[in-house]
C-alpha cells in the first residue's frame, strides 16, 4: 500500500530538478550571495505576480510582519488587533516590537478574524490590525479595511499561507496597507530553507522596510536607524523564481484535491471548510473538525496516510504567553481541540485524494 504523505517537500525538487540545478549553478558561479541579481529579479517577479508596487525580500515570515509593523511606527504602548486563532508567529511579531496583543476571535466557519468583533476589541491605544489569511483563504478584508480607515489604523495582512489567493478579484499581497509572506519550505511557494517578503503599494513603507531589513541602511556603512539583518539570500531567491512559474499550476492541483475532499466527505460527521463569497482559497491546508480527532489520526496512520494538526494549542495557552492563559477565547479554544489537516499539496494525485476520502468514510461506518 502506497504511503500518502501529508506534504512532500522533496517532490518539488524532483519535479523541477534540472531547472533547480541550473538555478543553483547560476548563483554559485556568480560568486554573489547576498542582495544580488537573483533577489532583485525575484522581488520584481513576485511584485508583478501579486499586483503590488513593491516587494522586499527578507529572512522569514515572522520578520516580514515585524518589519512592516516597525515601518508603520508600531512600538511600545501600542495595541495591535491579532487573531486569537493563528500560528504563534503572528503574535510573536507584535511582541518583538514591544506592542501589546489584543486577540480577536474568528468566524467559526472560516477560522479567520471576525470583522464584527473588531469594535469591541478597539482600545484608545490601538494602532494596527493583522488579519491572517489562515489555511489559504483570505480574511474578509473589505469590512476590516473600512473599520481601519474609520479608526485610522494600519493593516498588515499575514499572507504566509496565501500565495496566489484571491479576494474579490484582488491578490492576497494587495489587500491591506502591506502584506507579509513566508517562504518556509512547506508553503505553497516555499524555498529550500527560510525566506520571506513584504509587498505593498506604499512607497514610504517599502523604503522603511528595506532600510530596516538591511541594518538600517540604504547606503553601505551609512546607518540611518537601528535596523536588523533580515535578508532573502540569492540561492533561495533563485529557487523561488523557478517555483513561482509553477505556483498557479500547483495551486490548481490543491484546488482539485480540495474539491474531491469536499464532495466525498460531505455526508460524514466532519465539519468541512467553508469558503467565503468571491474568495479563491489556495488550500494551503485542508482543515476539518472531528470530535474524535485522535481516533481518526490513528485510523489514517494505520492505513498509511499522514495527517497533522494546525494547531493543537492556541497562542494564549502557550507557555510563551502564560500571562494571557486566563483570557476567555472560547471559539479559538474549541477549534484547536478538534482541527485536523488532511494531506494536501501538489504531490497529491486525484487517486490519492479519493483514497483519503474512502479511508476517512470507513472510520465513521
Amino acid at each position: 500500500m502506497k504511503q500518502i504523505r501529508f506534504l512532500d517537500v522533496g517532490w518539488t525538487y524532483q519535479a523541477l530538478a534540472p531547472k533547480m540545478d541550473t538555478a543553483a549553478k547560476r548563483v554559485l558561479e556568480s560568486g554573489w550571495f547576498i542582495h544580488g541579481d537573483e533577489v532583485k529579479a525575484f522581488e520584481k517577479e513576485f511584485a508583478l505576480y501579486t499586483g503590488a508596487k513593491h516587494c522586499i525580500g527578507c529572512g522569514n515570515g515572522l520578520e516580514a510582519i515585524e518589519l512592516v509593523l516597525r515601518a508603520a511606527g508600531v512600538g511600545p504602548g501600542d495595541d495591535v488587533l491579532v487573531p486569537s486563532n493563528t500560528f504563534i508567529a503572528t503574535w510573536l511579531a507584535v511582541t518583538r516590537t514591544g506592542a501589546n496583543i489584543v486577540p480577536v476571535e474568528p468566524v467559526e466557519a472560516t477560522y479567520n478574524m471576525d470583522p464584527a468583533k473588531l469594535e469591541e476589541a478597539l482600545t484608545p491605544a490601538t494602532k494596527a490590525i493583522i488579519p491572517v489569511h489562515l489555511y489559504g483563504q483570505p480574511a474578509d478584508m473589505d469590512p476590516i479595511m473600512e473599520f481601519a480607515e474609520k479608526n485610522g489604523l494600519f493593516v498588515v495582512t499575514d499572507a504566509a499561507q496565501a500565495h496566489g489567493a484571491v479576494y474579490k478579484g484582488r491578490m492576497s499581497g494587495t489587500l491591506g496597507h502591506a502584506a507579509a509572506f513566508s517562504f518556509y519550505p512547506g508553503k505553497n511557494l516555499g524555498a529550500f530553507g527560510d525566506g520571506g517578503a513584504v509587498t505593498t503599494m506604499d512607497d514610504k513603507i517599502a523604503e522603511r522596510v528595506r532600510k530596516l531589513a538591511n541594518y538600517g541602511s540604504t547606503e553601505k556603512y551609512v546607518h540611518e536607524c537601528k535596523g536588523f539583518n533580515s535578508r532573502l539570500d540569492e540561492m533561495q531567491a533563485a529557487f523561488l523564481r523557478v517555483k513561482l512559474d509553477k505556483l498557479d499550476n500547483w495551486n490548481w492541483t490543491r484546488k482539485t484535491v480540495a474539491s474531491i475532499y469536499l464532495e466525498g466527505l460531505k455526508d460524514t460527521p466532519l465539519v468541512l471548510p467553508v469558503i467565503g463569497e468571491k474568495i479563491q482559497s489556495v488550500w494551503h491546508l485542508f482543515v476539518v473538525r472531528c470530535k474524535d480527532r485522535d481516533g481518526l489520526i490513528k485510523h489514517l496512520a494505520d492505513n498509511k496516510i499522514e495527517a497533522s494538526i494546525h494547531y493543537p494549542i492556541p497562542p494564549h495557552k502557550q507557555g510563551a504567553y502564560k500571562e494571557m492563559e486566563n483570557l476567555s477565547l472560547p471559539i479559538s479554544e474549541a477549534i484547536h481541540k478538534e482541527v485536523l489537516s488532511l494531506p494536501m499539496g501538489p504531490h497529491m494525485t486525484e487517486e490519492d485524494a479519493q483514497r483519503v476520502v474512502e479511508v476517512v468514510k470507513a472510520f465513521f461506518k
